[in-house]
This record gives structure tokens, C-alpha cells and sequence, in this order.
């Protein structure tokens, strides 16, 4: 729990990341940034203790933009929170689900819910955020034009809920990282924790196997492994991982060294404990 703190997010309020903010923390103030870069920049200028940035989505998959920009953020990961989003359907007082022709959201959000648009004939309407369509449709007042967001916009923007939990998947949830500018204290023995790094391979052949083969020899879990090209190359690939471990126990220890002779380039995002729902 970060309590008393300010927690920088993309989005306008009422936003998922704003709810996550909200979740995380007693007397939390949550700070609206137009871009995932501003939330990063809020707390490197030192207007936000904190940033709450999405990475992935159950039924989605990953937030694109975010693996590019933590590696060159200057922050540091210190904890994750797993928000379950219930994504609603939200009209101007007096609409109702049969007046609903088209509906706005955040793309991501969009693909989380696309079984229901189509059941009920919706067109879905790309936005750049959740909150922020919920905006749009209170400012339009058009009885036929509905929003996908949280009940906390609805809350925000007095619209109505035509609908709850409209997501496709019942487990629909999405997990964010808290990056601080400096990494805090989190020793081995404080139960388990996560260590996320990035890493480019040599070009080499089996360069990834063999990079790999440390955390399988050294019996360490690897949760999360993606690629991703730099710098629009087809060549150069680096590599986002998740493990379960900390650098300094001896497993991880030697599995992090071996991973070194066969990449040009490792970096450690961060050190930090699992949240207790994972």
C-alpha cells in the first residue's frame, strides 16, 4: 500500500488507471497525464511520487507502448496491482440498451467486449480513452451514441449505466506496474518476489536457447517472456521478462550470470514483491 502519495496516469479521471491509483493506496492523489510518457515524466520532474502504467490485459494481451518506454523511463518498477475491469455500457440519462447504435472507448477496451457489441449490433467507435468517451458522450447528449468505461466515469460524469459487466471474459483483468524514480528496499526473504529485466541476445545461432537455459537448469520460473523489435529493425530484438526471484539468491544469482554471455545488452527494471492475487 502506497498511502498519502501522488500517482501520476494516462487517461482523463475516471479513467481504469485512475481506479487502480484509487485501489492501491489510502489518501492517494491520482494525477491525470494526456500520454504514458507525461505519467512517467510527472514523476521524474517530481510532480508525482508515482506512476501507475498498464502492461497487460487478460483477454487483450499486452499494452505495446509501455514495453518501449520503461526500459527508457529513468524509473524503477516497485510493485504490481491486478485491476479487475468491469467494463460497463454508459448513456445520457433517459437512453436505453435499444437506442445504443454506436459506442466509444479506448481500442484496448474495445477488444474486451467485442462479443457483446456484436450480439447487440454496436458499432464500436475507437477513442483515445475510456474516461475520456465517457466525456464525449455526456458533452453530445445523442441518446444513440454510448461509452464503454468504469463506473467510476459514470460516477464522474453523471451518465447512466445501461448495462454492467459487459466484458467477454469473466476473469477480464488488467495488470499495472508502480515505477518510482528509485527502487525500494526489498529483501529475499520477504516472501515472493518478482525481478523484471530487459535483454538483447547476440546474434548468434541458439543464442536465445542458451540464454535461456540458466533459468531452466537453475530451476527458476520465468512468468512472463515477450519480444519486441528496436528500433523499427527486423534484427534487433529485445526481450522483456518476468522471473520469480531475487538477484541475490543464488539460483537467480548464477541464471542472471550465465544469461550475460550470451546477450549484449541486460538491464533490470525492477526488484519488487508479487501482489497476493497473482
Amino acid at each position: 500500500m502506497w498511502n498519502k502519495k501522488r500517482i501520476s496516469y494516462q487517461g482523463v479521471p475516471g479513467a481504469y488507471s485512475h481506479k487502480a491509483c484509487l485501489e492501491v493506496g489510502i489518501d492517494v492523489e491520482a494525477i491525470s497525464c494526456n500520454t504514458f510518457e507525461g505519467a512517467t515524466a510527472a514523476v521524474v520532474e517530481g510532480r508525482a511520487d508515482l506512476a501507475m502504467l498498464p502492461i497487460e490485459n487478460s483477454t487483450y494481451g499486452r499494452v505495446a507502448d509501455i514495453h518501449r518506454l520503461l526500459p527508457e523511463s529513468g524509473l524503477h518498477i516497485v510493485g504490481e496491482h491486478f485491476l479487475r475491469v468491469n467494463i460497463n455500457l454508459l448513456g445520457i440519462r433517459g437512453s436505453r440498451l435499444k437506442d445504443i447504435r454506436s459506442a466509444l472507448s479506448h481500442g484496448v477496451l474495445l477488444g474486451q467486449c467485442r462479443d457483446f457489441l456484436i450480439r447487440h449490433g454496436i458499432r464500436p467507435v475507437p477513442s483515445t480513452d475510456t474516461a475520456g468517451s465517457a466525456e464525449h458522450v455526456l458533452a453530445a447528449n445523442d441518446p444513440g451514441t454510448g461509452a464503454l468505461a468504469s463506473d467510476l466515469a459514470a460516477d464522474l460524469y453523471g451518465l447512466e449505466i445501461l448495462v454492467k459487466n459487459v466484458e467477454d471474459r469473466p476473469n477480464n483483468t488488467t495488470r499495472f506496474l508502480v515505477m518510482a524514480p528509485d527502487p525500494e528496499p526489498c529483501p529475499p526473504d520477504t516472501g515472493a518476489v518478482l525481478t523484471t529485466f530487459v535483454f538483447t541476445v547476440r546474434n548468434l545461432p541458439a543464442a536465445l536457447y542458451k540464454a535461456l537455459g540458466g533459468f531452466a537448469t537453475n530451476g527458476i520460473n520465468m512468468v512472463k517472456l515477450e519480444s519486441y523489435m528496436l528500433d523499427g529493425s527486423f534484427t534487433a530484438t529485445q526481450f522483456y521478462a518476468d522471473v520469480v526471484g531475487h538477484p541475490d539468491e543464488p539460483a537467480l544469482s548464477r541464471a542472471l550470470e550465465e544469461l550475460t554471455y550470451f546477450t549484449s545488452h541486460v538491464k533490470v527494471l525492477g526488484i519488487y514483491r508479487a501482489e497476493r492475487s497473482r
